[in-house]
């Protein structure tokens, strides 16, 4: 896989974290509950994000331990796959907990500072 690819994984990754948390932006928990489209974008968004980390090369996790790919993917899978059993607590404290640090990360990682 080319690094041009990874860039575009990475990239892939930030911008649905990032819409997703300003989806959340100014919302609560009982959003979810309450907004059947609210809670469909955000768990899509969130896929998206995790099968964009599937796409990454081990070594480019294995590079960046600070960022949580387990659980990005891990994220992935239990939306695709459990989809009957999607903990909407989960997804707030991801919404609201999880996603700031990780596109932090996302950004330094895609933006490294210049060494002088």
């Amino acid at each position: 896989m080319s690094s041009h690819d990874e860039t575009v994984y990475l990239k892939h990754m930030r911008d649905y974290a990032t819409e997703a948390w300003q989806l959340a932006s100014g919302r609560c928990r009982a959003d979810l509950d309450a907004d059947r489209t609210f809670m469909l974008a955000t768990s899509r968004l969130l896929e998206m994000m995790g099968e964009a980390a599937t796409r990454l090369s081990d070594t480019t996790r294995l590079q960046n331990p600070d960022i949580p790919w387990k659980e990005a993917i891990g994220l992935r899978h239990h939306l695709v796959h459990g989809y009957d059993k999607v903990n909407l607590d989960m997804i707030w404290e991801v919404l609201s907990v999880d996603l700031p640090p990780l596109i932090a990360s996302l950004d330094k990682l895609l933006h490294p500072p210049i060494e002088s």
